[in-house]
């Protein structure tokens, strides 16, 4: 052997030992750093998979009317609950061999790197569905060699500490899908408008392919571009024999249908009952040392489908077309709970709530509760008071008081309560106040939880102390409930992400604001709203209603300049209305004048349509009698204005409307109108 030859040979040797040599060392920094890895990974343990969450309203029948999230619209579902043609679609196309690796894709990382060597850039992209959930979880989506490096960390610790399937699962909830919506329940239900567990392969293929380019690739942008794609994934799926050619080409011949309108639409559904149920709901969750924001609640909601149905209908119909708002709300008697809410014309250019937010003077819609006060205090429905025009004085003689009636006219002699708050006469509720006293009203006021005034003024009987039509309905809903206390809610129960109920509503303890006598013979007087035999100087206000009235019903209106009011109740359902306009403008017009009316006998008919008319139950020691209206004694035939009026036992007059009085002129003027005895009378005269 020469020289040459043998100084090659030496070479060759020295160089296999260096390369043995360096290999060994690698080997051992490869053991060493993948301890090291190891080590890290067990001491910081498992890397939580839980996200922030959309919480999910119901109705009070357990459909889903809407939801709440932070900053990205999600819905956590199991891996069972998905369909399986997704979940195949997605491994085919992100990372066939899912099931094999240990969160890295060694040949694909191998090619990607070298890709990125040659180009000198970071573009080439490698990461398996490990990898992926690591960045969706964890990490921004820069690409950088940093970045690069946590998210193997991180896919590393995700296969140490969770299976395949609980991997998937977790990436079938978090990958984006475009237009916010995060996961595949939330993508599914934007898209085709139903559960992701009931996708076909077809619209399956076609989602799995919107996570590589949520922009480019999602069907509302381009949908030729995601059909292209969806044609790609099922030729993966048939490659990998996850489908049959057959069933590859009934995919590609199914027509697929895109449902984001009902989405959209969707999100509209009693947006302002949903807020007070948000609000609500984390009020309770406060109390109970939970957070709303974390998300993944379950709020079951009392709203009724079709009262709110009913509701919004009602408004469309009737409101006029211009700037008047309208506040709408409806609570059942017997618990409380809000079945209906409409806080104004159109969320998306207000969400102002006009029913919770709003406080506006109820003007005689307050009345009932001045009414509630006096027959407390000595009053019955056949209390007579002079109605004449009144100057009343006040703070010591140092201001007078002028109330008017709607109309500008007075009545001419007395009225009966029963009267004057069908006709809504403002004479009589001043007169009343005072006679009762300022703190019998404000202790009213405060039992029904109702705001009041420290200021003795007269005008409170008309109802210049400012509520909202919320805390008024709820009122008229104590009344109706025979006068027992009533909290309105719109929450049934709250489960938590873990499917655990940490909240049930309970109806609360039966107590009475009101006697039930109290309350029943208040509840009969306003059905005198409605009824045209009270029309002396001025109609009963809700007499022009009668005409659509097919059931028994009882309210109390009340009118502003700016403001109009109607509440009123069956036995069983309790309604509120408001109209005004938001910067406090004069109510003017007719239609502005009428619509709240409207929008309440057109509701309240429709809701109660189909069911049996119900009377309001007579208490113990209650009778009704037929009275003349005009003398408030027992009525006869020769006396044509007469009503039911219910009193309490004691209260029962015991003359009749015939009978003389004889103190009283207009008792002989009447029996000579019956009797014309010219001499007689000029004798007694």
């Amino acid at each position: 052997m020469d020289r040459r030859s043998y100084q090659r040979k030496i070479r060759r040797k020295k160089r296999k030992r260096r390369i043995t040599f360096y290999s060994i060392v690698f080997l051992c920094a490869f053991i060493v750093a993948l301890g090291g890895l190891r080590l890290f990974a067990q001491i910081a343990g498992a890397p939580p998979l839980t996200i922030p969450k959309a919480t999910v309203f119901l109705d009070r029948n357990g459909h889903q009317i809407g939801d709440h999230f932070t900053d990205e619209r999600r819905y956590w579902k199991e891996l069972d609950e998905i369909s399986p043609y997704l979940i195949e679609a997605t491994i085919a196309v992100e990372d066939k061999d899912f099931y094999r690796h240990h969160g890295f894709d060694i040949p694909r990382i191998a090619s990607a790197l070298l890709t990125d060597l040659k180009t000198r850039s970071k573009a080439q992209g490698a990461s398996t569905i490990t990898q992926q959930l690591a960045r969706n979880l964890y990490l921004s989506l820069d690409k950088t060699w940093s970045r690069k490096i946590l998210e193997a960390i991180y896919a590393y610790r995700l296969e140490i500490f969770y299976s395949k399937d609980e991997i998937l699962e977790a990436y079938l909830n978090t990958v984006n899908y475009g237009h916010g919506m995060y996961g595949a329940e939330a993508a599914s239900r934007y898209y085709f408008g139903k559960s992701a567990s009931d996708l076909t392969l077809a619209e399956s293929a076609l989602l799995a392919g919107i996570p590589k380019g949520p922009s480019i690739y999602s069907p509302l942008n381009n949908y030729d571009k995601a059909v292209g794609r969806q044609k790609l994934i099922l030729s993966l799926m048939e490659e990998q024999n996850k489908i049959t050619p057959e069933q590859k080409e009934r995919a590609l011949s199914e027509k697929i249908v895109l449902k984001n309108d009902q989405w959209t639409a969707s999100k509209s559904v009693a947006p302002y009952f949903l807020d007070v149920a948000w609000q609500e709901a984390e009020k309770i969750l406060e109390e109970k040392n939970l957070n709303i924001q974390a998300g993944g609640w379950v709020i079951k909601t009392t709203l009724n489908p079709a009262h709110q149905k009913a509701a919004e209908e009602a408004i469309e119909k009737n409101m006029p077309k211009n700037d008047l708002q309208v506040a709408f709300v409806s609570m059942d008697v017997k618990t409380g709970q809000v079945t209906s809410l409409v806080g104004g014309r159109n969320y998306q250019e207000s969400s102002y709530n006009r029913v919770t937010q709003a406080k506006r003077q109820p003007g005689s819609a307050i009345k009932p509760i001045l009414y509630a006060a006096a027959l407390e205090n000595g009053f019955t429905p056949l209390t007579f008071l002079d109605v004449g025009e009144t100057i009343f004085t006040y703070d010591n003689g140092r201001a007078t008081y002028k109330p008017q009636n709607v109309n500008g006219k007075f009545a001419d002699g007395d009225m009966s309560m029963a009267q004057a708050i069908a006709i809504s006469d403002n004479i009589y509720a001043v007169k009343t106040l005072e006679q009762i006293g300022y703190e019998k009203f404000r202790d009213m006021s405060k039992r029904f939880h109702l705001r009041y005034s420290d200021k003795d003024n007269p005008s409170m009987a008309l109802g210049t102390v400012e509520n909202s039509l919320y805390d008024l309905t709820n009122a008229f809903n104590i009344i109706a409930a025979k006068g027992q206390e009533r909290k309105p809610t719109t929450i049934l129960s709250i489960t938590n992400a873990e499917g655990e109920v940490v909240y049930e509503y309970e109806k609360p303890k039966e107590e009475q604001v009101i006697s039930e006598q109290d309350a029943f013979i208040l509840t009969q007087m306003m059905t005198g709203m409605f009824d045209p035999v009270f029309n002396d100087y001025s109609p009963a206000t809700g007499v022009s209603l009668r005409s659509k009235m097919t059931h028994t019903y009882a309210a109390k209106s009340g009118t502003t300049v700016s403001d109009q009011w109607i509440i009123g109740f069956s036995p069983t359902l309790t309604a509120g209305v408001w109209n005004g306009y938001d910067q406090g403008k004069t109510l003017s017009s007719s239609s502005d004048m009428s619509a709240h009316k409207q929008v309440w006998i057109d509701f309240m008919e429709t809701v109660h349509k189909d069911k049996p008319n119900e009377s309001f139950d007579v208490p113990d020691g209650v009778k009704g009698v037929v009275i003349d209206i005009e003398t408030g004694k027992l009525a006869t035939d020769a006396c044509p204005k007469q009503r039911l009026i219910y009193l309490k036992e004691e209260d029962i007059p015991t003359k009749k409307c015939t009978d003389l009085d004889i103190f009283n002129e207009d008792s002989w003027n009447g029996f000579f109108e019956l009797f014309p005895f010219d001499t007689l009378k000029k004798w007694l005269h």
